[in-house]
């Protein structure tokens, strides 16, 4: 399928995903909600995919947030579609049983850091900005941020940033919890592309179950957690994969996984 909005290639199972509007920063309107949700969708379906990269076009920015030029129209029955379309989307992309990467190039505000929060882990430029503006403007986050981000900062975190606007660099997103790991601009995506192949060449039982437990397991109780991490360990020794690992340690060579369940 071809998409005006967004760049998608798939190599060596690792699918990268590029928002390619890079003269508007990248700027998100519902076109390019509307292709990321496509694309995520074929990702889904798709065999041959076992890990995902999500970037922005340029050098400047990942995503610079939602586009105001189109947002500024908006009447409140379509912000608040807008807003639902957007929330899909980062649901999706959370809810897929690939493991997704961020690879946050330059400014990632409003939506983009909401769309960052929506993948595993995020890797950084060191030019990499992060921030909810979206209160200079007289609205809020729109795509999760309300949520999504004091769930992985903690609520005094997410409410200062929510309630001044304050765009931060690299280094203190990763201080607070937003960012796995920095890199020179120059290495940002190598860095992402060397462990998406670390975790293409894994078992994918196992991944799609490592990504589901945590998820979805954090907000359990503890024992009820325990119990499905259980179920679920039991479940990987039906798969051929769990033979295939364990055969390929014992004979001291590299496991070649099939992904079936």
């Amino acid at each position: 399928m071809a998409y005006e909005t967004i760049l998608y290639e798939v190599a060596d199972g690792v699918a990268t995903v590029t928002i390619n509007r890079p003269k508007v920063l990248n700027a998100l309107n519902p076109q390019v909600v509307s292709e990321l949700d496509q694309v995520f969708r074929a990702i889904d379906a798709d065999p041959e995919v076992k890990v995902v990269i999500l970037t922005g076009a340029g050098e400047k920015a990942f995503v610079a947030g939602a586009d105001i030029a189109a947002m500024s129209k908006m009447t409140p029955g379509q912000a608040r579609n807008f807003s639902r379309q957007l929330q899909k989307v980062t649901q999706l992309m959370e809810e897929i049983a690939k493991p997704v990467i961020a690879a946050v190039n330059g400014f990632a505000l409003g939506g983009g850091t909401e769309l960052a929060l929506a993948c595993d882990f995020v890797y950084a430029s060191e030019k990499a900005k992060f921030g909810q503006p979206e209160i200079n403007l007289g609205i809020i986050p729109g795509a999760g941020g309300t949520q999504r981000l004091p769930r992985q900062v903690g609520k005094a975190w997410a409410k200062e940033l929510c309630l001044t606007g304050e765009i931060i660099d690299a280094a203190l997103a990763k201080e607070i919890g937003i960012v796995n790991r920095i890199f020179p601009p120059e290495e940002l995506m190598p860095a992402a592309k060397k462990t998406a192949a670390t975790i293409a060449a894994k078992g994918r039982v196992s991944t799609r179950a490592v990504k589901e437990l945590i998820n979805f397991g954090y907000d359990l109780p503890l024992d009820h957690a325990l119990r499905l991490e259980a179920e679920t360990f039991g479940q990987c020794f039906a798969s051929p994969d769990q033979a295939e690992g364990m055969t390929a340690f014992l004979e001291k060579r590299p496991p070649k996984f099939t992904g079936e369940a």
